[in-house]
């Protein structure tokens, strides 16, 4: 099942991989040859996909490896470091769009015409934005099917390139269909959207930073497990509960209170029935430590 899951991952993501391959080329060629410098920024714009590609076709390769003597909670945090880069790269490329878009605002304001863009330019930022939102929904069901952050992440990542395009093509068709002074709008626009890019980078990266802080699940997703602990009537109370995320798995430690007359072989047992129900309600991978004590 981890191998499934990984392969799906590798899949998406090198079909993104040469989509963004062709893509750039193509938005480069129009920004050159169709006089747009809005086109050339968000071709520069899509080579960031490049690294946030590779980043995690490396990082699932780990991360779908098995617990070894070195990481005995498996390899998990590798895709969650993978989703936390991808997080970085986007707000890299949000603020390098807001500072382009910025200073050709100030040009224009002090005088500087701004090139008229032509068709090429504007039908190669239609065909980005057709393109890379479709690659977002592809790529996002299949990170959402194997639950993996990373390609998830991954997948906002083609999305804030949709949005970028977006800007580009009412910045060129402002450009070609109105009068001069309407070309700042190209500028303007980029700005817009880098904004976007930057919100979608904190909202991907904050849960990454989170769980490499080992900060503990929600409180939900704790009462739930605070729930199946005690259905089982033997159980008198717990303590001790902590919890965490590794990857895609969640980690549960918790010592739960007996009767201090049972034996040894039925609390065994009765630590046993409660893993296999977190496992049944969390995941088979779900790691589980639960630690049996007298009720004083």
């Amino acid at each position: 099942m981890k191998d499934e899951r990984t392969r799906i991952a590798q899949k998406v993501t090198w079909i993104g991989f040469f989509v963004n391959l062709i893509l750039t080329a193509i938005k480069l060629f129009a920004g050159i040859f169709g006089k747009s410098t809005a086109m050339i920024a968000d071709g520069v714009h899509s080579l960031s996909d490049f690294i946030t590609d590779v980043i995690v076709i490396v990082f699932i390769g780990v991360s779908g490896k098995e617990h070894d003597q070195d990481h005995r909670y498996g390899h998990g945090k590798y895709e969650t470091f993978a989703t936390l880069l991808i997080s970085l790269a986007l707000i890299i490329v949000g603020f390098g769009i807001f500072w382009s878009g910025l200073s050709k605002v100030i040009e224009t304001i002090q005088g500087k015409t701004i090139l008229q863009p032509t068709y090429l330019a504007l039908a190669a930022a239609v065909l980005s934005i057709i393109v890379k939102e479709g690659l977002f929904w592809y790529t996002k069901k299949a990170g959402k099917k194997i639950n993996n952050q990373a390609v998830i992440a991954n997948a906002w990542h083609h999305r804030s390139d949709a949005f970028s395009s977006i800007g580009t093509t009412l910045g060129i068709s402002g450009a070609i269909f109105l009068s001069d002074s309407w070309r700042i709008l190209d500028p303007i626009a980029g700005i817009i959207v880098s904004f976007f890019i930057v919100k979608v980078a904190i909202e991907l990266g904050l849960p990454s930073v989170h769980e490499l802080l080992e900060r503990s699940l929600p409180d939900q997703t704790e009462n739930k497990i605070a729930e199946i602990i005690l259905s089982n009537p033997e159980i008198r109370a717990f303590h001790n509960l902590k919890t965490r995320k590794i990857g895609s798995i969640y980690a549960i430690d918790v010592h739960i209170k007996l009767d201090p007359e049972i034996s040894f072989v039925r609390s065994h047992d009765i630590a046993t029935e409660t893993e296999i129900k977190l496992r049944e309600q969390f995941g088979q991978n779900t790691i589980t430590s639960i630690h049996t004590e007298p009720l004083k």
